[in-house]
């Protein structure tokens, strides 16, 4: 629905894979296939960390919080993801399409702000061991998870009523199948700098992130490097490897979108819309098989609790 007037458009469309129509339906397949396998991988990491004393340590509580990010993220998009590609259903009112951005960033940088203070939980696990449980109590950590949530809110609330008091016009067209803050914004015949400064400066919070990342694990090294056994080396380097590859697959599709987004002047839209699912769809659903496959105490306890459920 394209207005040729200046009238304000009532509705927005999402759109699947342009000249795909007709794939649309066999494309549903695998992607309702990836939720439905981040979900119950998501659900099934929270409810064994609550149900095992064992792993009631801060590792496994920040763990248990990318797991809750990991599920906004999924829940955020699934529902006008499947409406598009299994329903061919693009209509999205502007208050449906605002509120859905503001959850997709608000768990966006809430997964941003958890994968920061998980590097810093595991530089305090190798800088200095003995005090690593005396330092992340359970308060501590707690009290964490609650400044990671209202950072997350506080940042991104701004968004749903900055967009809503744009005026659009003309164009109702978004790139993807869902909206995010960035794409909705231009389609406003209205002046929006007030949106691209701001949108900007939560661009850059979430680059401070990935800087503070890249900072502890340069710490991580000097104090690995310290260590005389090539073995104790190995073993701590170990520890991090889950965390950097949750770090990869995070970061490296949201850079590329958001860059894409912001610089590119002759972007193929394909490749746009292949890298804005894979940014929603591959988080939430490898980082629960990242951390079971490279965790042993989570491994373990998964398998066993899915040989209980199968025996029973």
């Amino acid at each position: 629905m394209t207005v040729l007037n200046n009238s304000e458009v009532q509705l927005f469309l999402l759109i699947g894979i342009p000249e795909l129509e007709y794939t649309h339906i066999w494309i549903s397949t695998p992607i309702c296939l990836m939720y439905l396998v981040a979900i119950i991988g998501n659900c099934t990491i929270l409810v064994i960390i609550k149900a095992e004393p064992s792993l009631h340590e801060p590792m496994y509580y920040f763990l248990a919080m990318l797991a809750v990010s990991d599920l906004g993220l999924s829940l955020s998009s699934f529902p006008t993801m499947l409406r598009v590609f299994l329903f061919n259903a693009m209509r999205i009112s502007p208050n449906a399409c605002f509120a859905q951005e503001f959850f997709i960033h608000g768990f966006t940088v809430m997964e941003s702000s958890v994968l920061l203070i998980m590097s810093l939980d595991r530089f305090l696990a190798i800088h200095n061991p003995l005090r690593y449980n005396s330092i992340l109590t359970s308060n501590r950590v707690a009290k964490m998870g609650l400044i990671l949530a209202f950072r997350s809110i506080l940042l991104v609330l701004p968004f749903p009523f900055t967009l809503r008091g744009l005026k659009y016009c003309q164009k109702n067209l978004l790139s993807h199948s869902y909206c995010l803050h960035q794409d909705t914004m231009k389609l406003a015949c209205s002046d929006n700098k007030i949106d691209v400064v701001y949108g900007f400066f939560v661009a850059l919070c979430t680059m401070l992130d990935l800087a503070l990342i890249f900072l502890s694990y340069v710490l991580i090294l000097r104090t690995v490097l310290s260590i005389g056994s090539l073995e104790e080396r190995l073993k701590a380097l170990n520890t991090c490897v889950s965390h950097v590859c949750a770090v990869l697959i995070f970061y490296v599709p949201i850079i590329t979108l958001s860059a894409m987004h912001r610089f590119a002047k002759h972007k193929s839209p394909l490749i746009m819309i292949l890298i804005a699912d894979v940014f929603l769809l591959v988080p939430p659903l490898m980082n629960p098989i990242v951390y079971c496959v490279k965790t042993q105490q989570i491994r373990e306890k998964v398998l066993a609790k899915w040989l209980n459920i199968c025996g029973s």
